[in-house]
């Protein structure tokens, strides 16, 4: 029982950073720098500054947190059904919706693009990634990303490395220096932006960064970091008090980079190095602060958090089709942006979560009956 209670609040994390996901992408909508406009599923004229600002802070966690999540379950699996069937249940967990959505979410996406900005519609052959040259899986790249990261540590397990075996400081460590250089060199070879083929889209600065992360989940899981019902309350708090500081300086000289091309807050190589150090310094400890405050005052689970836990999967892969749906809708009323965007957020999350309900009763009333 201990075992099954110390892994609520992994679940409940999970499913807050659903929402958190769902947030972001409404956010994309209503943002007011216009960044967006040419690819996004829906433009609406309404914007405002807050959107985001918001999203700048989420992106930094909500991904990292979601691999570190699931590399920390890859390895009680890959220990429970072995090497063969643990790629088998990653392939047919996530590589086959990922197919079934690419096929039609993705047309479902443009469908709605062209509409909402009142432009004709198009050959039926255009409305894949793969056959445009404006829109990328967008969303979906979590998919395949995190189903090649299970493939590398399925590899890394079978040939033994010590990946997951050093201690926990000592791999924090190398996770912030191995991705902090990394991103440095990515981004003085100019390698920085999206790659994008017909089976992986990533972002080129954060691949290796997420699939350290990923690694750091295993470790976790490996030498039982979560076991223990201690709490560093010192730390914990010493942490939340001060992970303002390196967020406000990514904020600060990342927007510089954006707004203001060519000047730079203090140098182009200080302005380079500031930006890496406190964006994985800033991922770090927003990646504690989430991890430690749900094990603190989030292990539990009732009815309601157990059931929306089993529905986060596929409320992550419908939610872009459900929100630009409603998103449409909204674009006819006369609102601020900075009231779509929570109505956004709150009617999509809700409306996802009931299309996920509905589908699993009935795959399971249709698996329950006889012949």
């Amino acid at each position: 029982m201990k075992s099954r209670e110390r892994l609520y609040f992994l679940d409940n994390l999970r499913t807050f950073l659903i929402f958190l996901v769902v947030f972001h992408h409404a956010g994309v909508v209503y943002e007011s720098s216009g960044l967006t406009a040419s690819f996004w599923i829906v433009d609406d004229p309404s914007t405002s500054n807050l959107p985001g600002l918001v999203n700048v802070v989420t992106d930094i966690f909500v991904m990292p947190t979601l691999f570190f999540v699931s590399g920390f379950f890859a390895l009680s699996s890959l220990e429970r059904k072995g090497a063969w069937r643990f790629l088998k249940s990653k392939f047919r967990r996530l590589m086959v919706p990922w197919a079934i959505a690419v096929f039609t979410l993705i047309p479902l996406y443009k469908l709605i693009f062209l509409y909402s900005r009142g432009l004709p519609q198009e050959s039926w052959t255009t409305y894949f990634y793969f056959s445009n040259g404006i829109f990328s899986m967008s969303w979906l790249w979590f998919l395949p990303v995190l189903f090649l990261f299970n493939l590398l540590y399925l590899l890394l397990w079978k040939l033994n490395l010590p990946a997951d075996k050093p201690p926990l400081d000592l791999a924090v460590a190398a996770v912030f220096v191995l991705g902090f250089i990394y991103t440095m060199v990515v981004s003085v070879v100019g390698w920085i932006g999206w790659t994008k083929t017909p089976l992986f889209d990533f972002q080129n600065e954060r691949l290796l960064p997420y699939f350290l992360v990923f690694l750091l989940g295993a470790l976790c899981y490996r030498r039982k970091i979560f076991d223990t019902d201690q709490r560093n309350m010192k730390l914990y708090i010493a942490v939340n008090a001060t992970a303002w500081i390196p967020i406000n300086v990514y904020l600060i000289v990342l927007l510089n980079y954006i707004f203001r091309p060519g000047e730079f807050v203090v140098s182009e190589v200080a302005d380079l190095l500031l930006l890496w150090f406190s964006f994985h310094l800033s991922m770090l400890a927003l990646l504690y602060c989430a991890l430690t405050s749900f094990k603190y005052f989030f292990n539990k689970q009732g009815r309601l958090g157990a059931t929306l836990g089993r529905l986060s999967y596929g409320v992550y892969i419908i939610h872009i089709g459900v929100m630009g749906l409603i998103a449409l809708a909204l674009l006819r009323i006369d609102l601020p942006g900075i009231l779509k965007y929570p109505i956004l957020t709150i009617t999509t999350y809700a409306t996802c979560n009931l299309i996920a309900y509905a589908y699993a009763k009935t795959v399971k009333n249709l698996a329950a009956t006889p012949g």
